[in-house]
């Protein structure tokens, strides 16, 4: 303890640049404290809408976004086709866990800068050219995280803090091109790095059931959602079912987004295809690999993405071009192993 002592005094402190990233967002976190309280509405009223509505007034040309879910699980798909069939431009991404996402972004270019940690890769699928082609032409800005370090950045903001002290990142190259600092811990003088809070201008997550007024339940894993729908500055839900508010109170403990996080609800059954949504469905990998093969010819890919997004007039259209109700349940019975 001598040791620590010596170090409790008054002293200089060095904060040193640790990366040449840009840092895409504000994180003062009293000017988000601010917004809360002033500009968010917390009252628990119904707030169920189209998808259509929510990306119309909810988010606009310019805006930061968030996404829930992880990999191919849980991805909020509708909404993101959606942002593609109004054109959304000059988005800002945080490409914290983002595969089949981040691949429908691009290809409907509405991205410009984006927090990297994983992104172009489709996990055991493959990598996506057009978000591959996205990130190496360079009409996407990019600052390089670790998916840890945008937990943590997410973690800061649900904390109403400006920044976190985390040992990640500390010594690779990952970090020569982050927005972090160099910082001295005041007790031990050990070496972190700062990384700052990252609030989204929208977070949009999908969720296994809600009730009218946001109140959200989960199944699986989590990873960032719990915090990200506390950092967001305004937050999209669409669930799998509606269900009544009295069945949300018999089991409060399972609610891990309350209502006064949530600016619109959307039932979305099969939201997440083609993705995976932990006990309803598991992903359609026949539909993915169609996609990633779309790629190799942009002439092939404007027809795929017109047949599936462009074509269509919402996400229950999309879903019958890829077989309707009869290939979702195939699913279904995929991922509760019911049947071959």
């Amino acid at each position: 303890m001598e040791e620590y002592n010596k170090l409790v005094k008054e002293r200089k402190v060095t904060y040193r640049p640790a990366g040449v990233g840009e840092i895409f967002t504000d994180p003062d976190a009293d000017k988000a404290r601010f917004f809360f309280r002033d500009e968010k509405p917390r009252k628990m009223v119904e707030k169920t809408t189209t998808v259509e509505k929510a990306v119309s007034e909810l988010i606009n040309d310019g805006d930061y976004i968030g996404i829930g879910g992880f990999g191919a699980n849980r991805t909020p798909t509708a909404v993101l086709h959606e942002m593609l069939r109004q054109k959304k431009k000059n988005i800002g991404l945080a490409g914290h866990t983002a595969t089949h996402d981040f691949q429908i972004l691009t290809a409907g270019k509405c991205i410009d800068r984006c927090d990297i940690a994983y992104i172009v890769g489709l996990e055991a699928r493959g990598l996506s050219k057009v978000a591959r082609k996205a990130v190496e032409s360079g009409t996407i800005k990019l600052t390089e995280w670790t998916n840890a370090a945008l937990t943590w950045r997410y973690k800061a903001a649900a904390m109403g803090i400006s920044f976190l002290p985390v040992r990640c990142m500390l010594g690779t190259d990952t970090e020569k091109y982050s927005a972090a600092m160099e910082i001295e811990c005041p007790f031990t003088g050990s070496k972190y790095l700062a990384v700052p809070a990252l609030y989204p201008d929208v977070g949009i997550i999908h969720v296994h059931r809600a009730d009218v007024y946001g109140n959200c339940q989960i199944e699986g894993i989590m990873v960032a959602d719990y915090d990200l729908a506390r950092a967001a500055k305004k937050l999209i839900i669409t669930t799998e079912r509606l269900i009544p508010n009295e069945i949300i109170r018999r089991e409060p403990t399972k609610t891990v987004i309350p209502y006064y996080l949530v600016d619109a609800v959307i039932e979305v059954p099969f939201g997440g295809y083609p993705g995976t949504m932990a006990y309803e469905y598991f992903s359609d990998e026949d539909h993915l690999r169609e996609w990633m093969k779309a790629e190799n010819d942009p002439e092939t890919l404007a027809a795929f993405l017109d047949k599936h997004i462009y074509g269509v007039k919402d996400f229950n259209d999309y879903l019958d071009t890829i077989g309707g109700l009869a290939r979702l349940q195939e699913l279904r019975c995929q991922e509760n192993l019911v049947e071959k």
